[in-house]
């Protein structure tokens, strides 16, 4: 049995890195405003826009075999291994017909990052990465008034020390490589996607409606 999955996981790697799709990993952290940048690169340039979290939460819902074991190990305080997030990305992309994606909110770490790239074969063409002051972003968040359980001051600070301690390794990485794109997100929505619209445009036609959104949240499930 396990050869099996095997070979249908070694199928499903090689279909979708044969196909050279472009990649765009999209960080930032919690109130950067990536969410709705990601809306407007959708709307204009075709992307299709997959958020890690929204995947995971999908699966659980479907109650499949899969989404039964990923509940069980939230409920025990274990992490999700990559490789599952990883594969419900897989599938996301082949089913969505498209092949320019922005990866939401992943990876989360550089263990996330290295798995991504193994088990895909694929590098991203740059990564996305909204730098917004703490200040700025907790305001933003208490603002939203939106009644999560998590807006409040203190979680707000622990998300945002968490996405420090594990998302800028990552970051790091890339900005080694020359593959970061480096957006100054403190400023008004219409200003950031000019900035935004001055990476994508030189090397894509603008496409208007062909984008697709899976539901987006701030808060990511997966580590």
């Amino acid at each position: 049995m396990g050869a099996v999955v095997d070979a249908v996981n070694q199928d499903l790697n090689g279909s979708l890195a044969e196909k050279n799709p472009t990649v765009v990993f999209v960080l930032g952290g919690p109130g950067s405003g990536k969410g709705t940048q990601c809306a407007n690169i959708v709307e204009h340039f075709g992307y299709t826009h997959l958020s890690a979290g929204d995947l995971l939460r999908a699966e659980i819902k479907s109650g499949s075999e899969n989404g039964t074991m990923i509940q069980e190990m939230i409920r025990e305080g274990k992490i999700v291994p990559s490789e599952v997030t990883i594969k419900l990305l897989q599938k996301a992309m082949q089913d969505s017909g498209n092949d320019k994606f922005l990866i939401d909110g992943f990876p989360r770490n550089e263990e996330n990052r290295a798995a991504f790239e193994k088990v895909t074969k694929i590098e991203p063409a740059f990564v996305l990465f909204f730098d917004c002051p703490e200040e700025e972003m907790e305001r933003r968040i208490l603002s939203r008034n939106q009644g999560r359980e998590d807006d409040n001051v203190e979680t707000i600070r622990k998300r945002f020390n968490v996405f420090l301690e594990s998302s800028l390794p990552v970051i790091k990485h890339y900005e080694a490589r020359g593959k970061v794109k480096k957006i100054d997100a403190a400023r008004p929505v219409a200003e950031v996607f000019e900035t935004v619209k001055g990476i994508f445009a030189p090397k894509n036609e603008k496409v208007k409606g062909f984008g697709h959104i899976l539901r987006l949240s701030e808060c990511c499930i997966c580590t």
